[in-house]
């Protein structure tokens, strides 16, 4: 009979069945906060584990059936990685090869050349949470001067248990969709630590609440868009019959309402983690109580911001924040930045999928951002550019600048959700690679903007410091 109703409500939303029970998942996370904050906040830890492990569960099985046995045994073999091996870099390499292959595997076996949600799609969330645990316990056991201040925020001085990490990975505010955060916050969510009133549910009903609005106003717009702009339309004659400006154009608005997918989502889960009180974040130098401890979006940033740059450090914000704490920073040894920074991207390309769309995106992102900060420097260190920058002529600028930014922070998405090679080199031949050329031909002509536009002597004064 569930299954019946929930074909009718998929078929009345003209939605994907998968799509509606995933969504209807992440806003039940609402009445599970609201049930843990009058049933659950005083009772015992082990109490508050079995109440997030279980309803955790509970969504698994809504969503995937007994596919939910991916996540157990990866839990498991997680926990007795921790256990049996303790304190050392052979448990973090260990953990991190399982658990990287059991995912590739999921992936290699589940594919399809379309994007479908399965229980791949959070266990890539699983994956991280469980690889970062790893990394956490190793750190608990250094010294303190040895760590840095996030290292140090994260540590675990203790081995969990595996009640403790069940309730960890299965928290309803955060496992199909986000955010991650570490075990640390999470015993600090159980320990009643994250809140504004001591011992008491924190006052975050209201913050929680316009995470929510803004989340379904979100949503609306990709329901109402995405079936105007379908993924689909990017293979038909007809799409390829339009002039090159439309192609591009169509490019530009298919990826502003495609991404509001992800942005939903995650800003929701937050209004979700809000609620619960993980998102509590303490007071800033003013005194007023902060709840974006698992803000994962920026929504006004990643509207306004006319920098690539600034798109990435509003979008998916915490899994950018794993990335870098646990890949980047750690390839440290490696002594090149540029080794590290490709490194990341390859493992977080591999990390999202087998398909050949994400290498391609991720490479992309990587060139797109290399150029970008060339030019910024480029406009810092020239006195014409640097005037210009803050004269009337500005919002002109700002507007053309905008334009760029939102047309060719599309451009790589297009392979990242068409996934397959004959699909995306389709779509990039019809426009002509342009975003390629526009961004190989800025790299190569930057050098010599540079010798005309910033003069000899704070070139050679910059080439000094």
């Amino acid at each position: 009979m569930a299954a019946d109703l929930m074909e009718k409500l998929s078929g009345y939303l003209g939605s994907p069945e998968p799509a509606v029970r995933l969504i209807l998942s992440i806003l039940i996370g609402y009445p599970f906060a609201l049930v843990y904050r009058r049933y659950f906040f005083h009772q015992s830890p082990s109490t508050i584990h079995l109440f997030h492990t279980f309803s955790g569960l509970a969504l698994a099985a809504f969503n995937f059936g007994s596919q939910l046995c991916h996540s157990a045994v990866c839990i498991v073999v997680q926990f007795l990685l921790l256990r049996l091996m303790g304190r050392t870099m052979t448990a973090v390499l260990s953990s991190f090869l399982f658990q990287m292959m059991y995912l590739l595997c999921g992936y290699y076996y589940t594919a399809t050349d379309q994007y479908d949600i399965k229980w791949t799609m959070p266990h890539c969330v699983l994956t991280l949470k469980l690889i970062g645990l790893s990394f956490d316990y190793y750190d608990g056991g250094k010294e303190a001067s040895q760590l840095s201040a996030e290292q140090k925020k994260g540590a675990l001085r203790t081995v969990p248990t595996l009640l403790e990490v069940c309730g960890f990975s299965y928290f309803y505010g955060g496992f199909l969709v986000g955010p991650q955060f570490t075990l640390r916050s999470y015993q600090k969510l159980v320990s009643r630590e994250l809140t504004d009133c001591p011992g008491q549910p924190p006052n975050s009903v209201f913050p929680a609440m316009k995470r929510f609005s803004l989340g379904l106003v979100c949503l609306a717009i990709f329901t109402v868009g995405s079936p105007i702009y379908p993924d689909s339309y990017f293979l038909t004659d007809d799409y390829e019959a339009q002039p090159f400006w439309y192609r591009c154009v169509y490019i530009l608005i298919w990826a502003k309402i495609n991404l509001y997918k992800y942005v939903s989502c995650w800003v929701i889960a937050e209004g979700v983690c809000i609620l619960a009180g993980l998102g509590y974040n303490g007071q800033d130098e003013n005194g007023v109580y902060q709840w974006d401890a698992c803000a994962n979006m920026l929504v006004w940033h990643y509207e306004t911001t006319p920098l690539f740059t600034g798109t990435i450090a509003s979008f998916n914000i915490n899994t950018n924040a794993w990335v870098a704490r646990h890949v980047f920073k750690r390839l440290k040894f490696l002594g090149n930045k540029m080794a590290s920074q490709v490194l990341t991207l390859l493992f977080l390309a591999v990390w999202h999928g087998l398909h050949s769309g994400y290498i391609l995106c991720f490479s992309m992102e990587f060139i797109i951002v290399t150029v970008e900060r060339k030019a910024m420097a480029l406009v810092k260190d020239s006195p014409l550019l640097t005037r210009l920058s803050v004269s009337p002529l500005y919002p002109l600028i700002y507007c053309v600048q905008q334009f760029v930014h939102w047309l060719f922070m599309g451009y790589p998405l297009v392979p990242f959700c068409l996934f397959t090679y004959d699909k995306w080199l389709k779509v990039y031949s019809s426009v002509y690679f342009c975003g390629h050329v526009f961004f190989f031909c800025a790299y190569l002509i930057l050098p010599y903007l540079r010798m005309v536009l910033v003069p000899r002597k704070r070139e050679d004064e910059k080439k000094e410091e």
